[in-house]
């Protein structure tokens, strides 16, 4: 396999993630929205319930899953604050935020309802 740069890595495990979602039934509303708080990697809909996603890539999927801080999680929050302002009619039946965690090979591994506003 030939070597990626960051970007086309990181753009790859989106698809990739957006894929995984799609063969779930989930409709994929917007990817890489951006806000002045910062960007969402994608957001999902599935029978009225909406997921506000991000993507890790990592060379492992446990390393992956060690990527999202708090820093960032607080980011994400305040992003989709912003993009459910914009989009009422988004999460009839609720919101939720998921980390898609993409592992070298494409291997993906969604842990859903990741954290919570508080």
């Amino acid at each position: 396999m030939s070597m990626m740069t960051n970007t086309a890595w990181g753009v790859a495990a989106e698809q990739s993630a957006c894929q995984a979602l799609a063969a779930d039934g989930w409709s994929i509303l917007g990817r890489r929205l951006r806000t002045k708080a910062g960007e969402v990697d994608a957001v999902a809909q599935k029978d009225g319930l909406v997921a506000f996603v991000e993507v890790k890539s990592r060379a492992t999927l446990a390393a992956a899953a060690y990527a999202l801080g708090e820093r960032q999680q607080g980011r994400l929050m305040a992003a989709a604050e912003i993009l459910l302002s914009e989009h009422p009619d988004w999460g009839s039946e609720g919101v939720r935020f998921d980390v898609m965690l993409v592992d070298r090979q494409s291997r993906v591994r969604r842990i859903s309802d990741a954290f919570r506003l508080n």
